[in-house]
């Protein structure tokens, strides 16, 4: 087997293969295998034009790297047929032009036909056609597209014209697969960009663990899955216990207890404990069934001006019986009548509003936005009141060192050494703060203390140079410890009360020698995204956080909220959003919290950050992406705003040019099948329009 580089660039490269000696399942075993290599960032590989591209640090690999591994891949893996079996079979891609061309040559060869040969054929071709018309008739539905295009084959029929009957059949099997294909490309696009958002799993190799993208774990993996977690695949634990709430899958309220043995299921929330979970199915086709069902859902939940559309589209079929009946009376003409009957405007509002809506979230997703459905993009263009959690939302949750209070003479270098040299073992985001800035300020921090004993949720605990020190919360420094609270503390407190900070207080026997400030800074981007959503018609934005007053003070300060809400517990969010709908207003809440998730259930819109709890980004109705922080909000209510305005548009210029086919008709200027022609391709070039971006480039 054989591969060659086409294109290459730092960091970029693109290698071919020869579709004649690599099969499709091949190349997507060489993709999975490819994808948990450490450096390689991003791969994909298109199977039409057989090439892999591959984005990789270039800083942990090289060009020649990257060959080496493909010739080891030839030489090894892809012929492994235990290997081969654990990657699904890409499906091949459906050609329109090859289905349009088989059409076209069957519709015309069969003229070349005996004529008895002839006449079952188009019995065949015409009766469900017609046929689909009368059940729809007689079901109380006689004003549908299917009864006017049964209407105006049966006509032709009657009064002999057989070539007519055919010929308008033939024109109306065009459109319908032209319209399936926009459709069904519309949804799978839509798919492929989801798919695309590249969910990461941690991959179990040996005694170490790996994050690696889904779309790379095979049949046979082992996954680890802990506490808060959605279950990525469909698995058996191998070892580990955990309680899984199974509601997306059974309903079940409660949580059921997992272990060594039992079977798991995508979309499943390990509420409790640690699992390992060898993969049945693969991620990624799990993964595909997950957003599968979510397009299948997001379908039903229609925007209004969608339903509109359909629902004007079927009340105008009757005007064109009338106009048939009417031109029937005054002209006696079956051509011109069969030509006012080739037009509705059924097909293209029907198509075109939800190509809209489909294309809509495609290019959200392309921006790191999830949407779940056209309705949340619709209510979110509708709002008129935005509530925001605080933490990790309008905040970056990543805390800040802002500023050390020194006692006994020592310099605020002394004690952020300290300071960090104690805090450097554990993963707390303040710990994380007083690190960063000693690092930042190129302090040196070597380790000297003796074991260091941490106390959960209070601080910590050691000797330096046979001195006892401790660090942490002012319950564990003052009252647990009994340190010596300096006359100034509480001037200091005070301040920090106001300045929205946070203290952590270093003692080293018994007496304070620091004070450090902690800070959790407002994103640079959320006064002017909360600018620009009043601006665009939000007339309250609202912060509703836990945070004591002070904190929640200077972040709605800096930010421009409208109102705030400090030491809120999560029942109070929710009740805030239920008052406010009660009051009439739309409302949407954003947040990334698991306590966030009864109020984004409760809001019209619910919309996670990216980098939220599993069970959070599962209540939610959009999910924005971590890169663009509050950005993605304006541009969702954007989103939202423009697909009302183009449906609606749409809509008018459907009803404009199908209008002037029918006139057209009506006056014989165009025959029946010219009007069927025209009519699809003002269909197709609807959608085509349907799917035009939103947003500015």
């Amino acid at each position: 087997m054989e591969f060659t580089v086409k294109h290459s660039l730092p960091g970029r490269i693109r290698v071919g293969y020869d579709k004649s000696k690599v099969s499709r399942r091949q190349a997507a075993l060489a993709h999975s295998l490819l994808s948990v290599q450490e450096g390689m960032t991003d791969v994909s590989v298109n199977y039409t034009t057989a090439s892999f591209l591959i984005y990789y640090d270039k800083e942990k690999l090289s060009e020649k790297y990257i060959k080496a591994y493909f010739m080891a891949l030839s030489d090894k893996y892809l012929n492994n047929a235990e290997m081969l079996e654990s990657v699904e079979e890409p499906v091949e891609q459906e050609s329109l032009l090859f289905d349009l061309a088989m059409m076209t040559v069957m519709h015309y060869a069969k003229q070349l036909l005996p004529l008895p040969v002839r006449m079952l054929m188009q019995v065949y071709s015409l009766a469900p056609r017609i046929l689909k018309g009368i059940c729809r008739a007689a079901s109380g539905e006689p004003f549908k597209s299917e009864v006017l295009d049964a209407a105006a084959i049966s006509m032709a029929l009657i009064t002999g014209d057989n070539k007519t009957a055919s010929n308008i059949n033939f024109l109306l099997n065009i459109g319908d697969t032209i319209e399936e294909f926009t459709k069904k490309k519309s949804y799978s696009d839509l798919a492929d960009r989801l798919l695309s958002q590249n969910d990461q799993v941690q991959l179990v190799q040996g005694d170490s663990e790996k994050t690696v993208p889904l779309k790379a774990v095979k049949k046979g993996d082992l996954l680890a899955v802990r506490t808060g977690n959605v279950i990525p695949v469909d698995g058996t634990v191998i070892r580990g216990e955990g309680l899984v709430n199974q509601a997306s899958i059974t309903g079940e309220p409660l949580a059921v207890e997992k272990r060594a043995g039992n079977s798991v299921f995508a979309g499943t929330l390990v509420q409790e404990g640690e699992l390992f979970v060898e993969v049945r199915a693969t991620g990624s086709q799990t993964k595909v069934q997950n957003i599968l069902t979510m397009i299948d859902n997001s379908q039903q939940l229609k925007v209004s001006s969608q339903v509109r559309s359909e629902r004007l589209a079927d009340s105008l079929v009757k005007y064109n019986f009338l106009l048939s009946l009417t031109t029937f009376l005054f002209t006696r003409n079956m051509t011109k009548v069969m030509a006012t009957l080739m037009v509705d405007y059924s097909c293209a509002m029907k198509l075109a509003s939800p190509i809209a809506v489909l294309s809509a979230m495609k290019e959200a997703a392309e921006n790191g936005i999830i949407v779940k459905g056209g309705k949340f993009l619709e209510d979110a263009s509708k709002a008129d009141t935005v509530v925001f959690d605080k933490t990790g939302t309008l905040t970056e949750a990543a805390p800040k060192l802002s500023r050390i209070i020194a006692f006994g003479g020592r310099t605020e270098s002394d004690v952020l050494a300290v300071a960090a040299c104690l805090e450097e073992h554990f993963a707390h985001p303040i710990a994380t703060a007083i690190v960063k800035a000693a690092e930042v300020r190129g302090i040196l921090h070597p380790e000297r203390h003796a074991k260091v004993e941490y106390v959960v949720a209070h601080g910590i605990a050691t000797s330096l140079d046979g001195k006892k020190l401790v660090i942490g919360s002012r319950h564990f420094v003052f009252d647990d410890e009994k340190v010596k609270k300096p006359d100034e503390l509480g001037k200091i407190q005070k301040d920090a009360l106001d300045n929205g900070e946070s203290l952590l207080y270093l003692a080293e026997e018994k007496e304070i020698i620091g004070i450090f400030a902690v800070n959790d800074p407002v994103r640079e981007d959320a006064p002017d995204i909360i600018r620009k959503l009043h601006q665009s018609g939000i007339t309250s934005c609202v912060m509703i956080t836990g945070d004591d007053e002070g904190a929640a003070r200077n972040a709605a300060g800096i930010a421009g909220i409208d109102h705030y809400i400090s030491r809120a517990l999560p029942e109070d969010k929710f009740n805030y959003i239920e008052e406010q709908k009660k009051k009439g207003r739309t409302v949407i809440m954003i947040g990334d919290g698991i306590n966030d998730a009864p109020a984004l259930a409760a809001a019209d819109t619910g919309i996670a950050m990216g980098e939220c709890a599993d069970i959070t980004g599962e209540t939610a109705d959009i999910i924005l992406s971590s890169k663009d922080g509050l950005e993605g909000l304006y541009k969702t209510r954007i989103l939202g705003r423009r697909l009302m305005q183009k449906i609606e548009s749409g809509n008018r210029g459907i009803v404009a040019v199908n209008t002037s086919f029918m006139l057209l008709g009506l006056f014989g200027i165009i025959s029946p099948s010219v009007a069927a022609v025209l009519h699809n391709a003002s269909t197709v070039a609807f959608s085509i329009k349907a799917m035009e971006p939103l947003l500015d480039s």
